[in-house]
């Protein structure tokens, strides 16, 4: 692929998560259900909310947001891991490298905004509840979505091309099972460092711009939440803002992990990368469905319609 930036890397090699090779079919196994029940536990999370009408509202419809973009950043890398367990395939072209990365990272960009989103909700809903109805109307709910959608396509396509538009002409072993920019910036023929400045500033920024307003939020919640005389309501609150927070703390930890620690230790950086690539998506929809009463409720009147269909 000759180019402006002298390119002559055609494709990629995907070394993969290091394993004997005996564990290669264990492993796909392993990862064809996690990735199975990602996309159904996620698809039954926007089905519910969709068909059940006492969930039409701004949380669950922020939820159905996120378990779309949890089943996409799955379906992004998981695949491709696969192919390389079973069939050992693990050449990847370089305009599909470039989609992978750029995808990974609109996808986490906008996740991370939607998580920020998802905690301002609840700040409103419980801290101005009188407000609450006039100030997440469905219109402003679509335009605080597609906010999230635009700024991570904006962050994406950044990054993207501030990547891809250093020379690549020789090493083109990937020791990763995806690409993304700590790697891929290895093969690069030429100095990489205002690149790896750039990135943690752009990600650090994002993240801890997000996490602190995430935090901020939740202490005007935990204050208000402490001042609800019924125990059930206070009960009630903290269920649902538990979900929501463990499910921040479960995405943060591993993504800080990656790009915002100096070094690399890259047998570690493998497992932390499944942890928040394939493990979080899988963990999102359990953690809301197991503590989250309405949901619990939901899906049983679904059930029982599906039952009293077949009958």
């Amino acid at each position: 692929m000759q180019s402006g930036n002298q390119t002559s890397v055609y494709h990629f090699i995907l070394v993969g998560l290091h394993h004997p090779p005996h564990l290669g079919v264990p492993l796909f196994l392993a990862f064809f259900v996690i990735y199975i029940l990602t996309v159904s536990g996620n698809g039954l999370i926007i089905l519910t909310v969709l068909l059940d009408v006492k969930l039409q509202r701004p949380m669950y419809w922020f939820l159905c947001h996120l378990s779309f973009l949890d089943m996409t950043i799955s379906s992004a890398i998981v695949p491709k891991m696969l192919a390389g367990f079973l069939w050992n395939s693990r050449v990847i072209s370089f305009q599909g490298c470039v989609i992978q990365l750029f995808s990974f990272h609109f996808l986490g960009c906008t996740e991370c905004f939607l998580y920020t989103l998802m905690a301002y909700d609840r700040f409103l809903a419980i801290c101005k509840p009188l407000h609450y109805a006039t100030i997440m109307t469905r219109n402003i709910c679509t335009y605080l979505a597609c906010g999230t959608w635009l700024g991570g396509t904006l962050h994406s396509l950044f990054q993207t091309s501030f990547t891809f538009r250093l020379p690549f002409c020789g090493p083109n072993r990937v020791d990763y099972f995806f690409c993304d920019i700590p790697v891929i910036l290895r093969l690069v023929c030429a100095d990489t460092t205002i690149n790896e400045l750039v990135t943690f500033v752009d990600i650090g920024f994002l993240a801890l711009t997000c996490f602190v307003l995430i935090l901020t939020s939740y202490g005007y919640i935990v204050s208000a939440i402490l001042r609800i005389r019924s125990a059930n309501g206070r009960r009630n609150a903290f269920s649902t803002c538990a979900a929501h927070l463990t499910v921040v703390v479960v995405y943060y930890v591993p993504c800080t992990f990656i790009y915002l620690r100096p070094g690399s230790q890259e047998p570690l950086d493998g497992v932390v990368a499944v942890f928040y690539t394939v493990i979080t998506p899988l963990l999102n929809p359990i953690i809301y469905t197991l503590r989250n009463k309405e949901m619990k409720a939901a899906l049983g009147r679904l059930g029982r319609c599906k039952e009293e269909h077949r009958h």
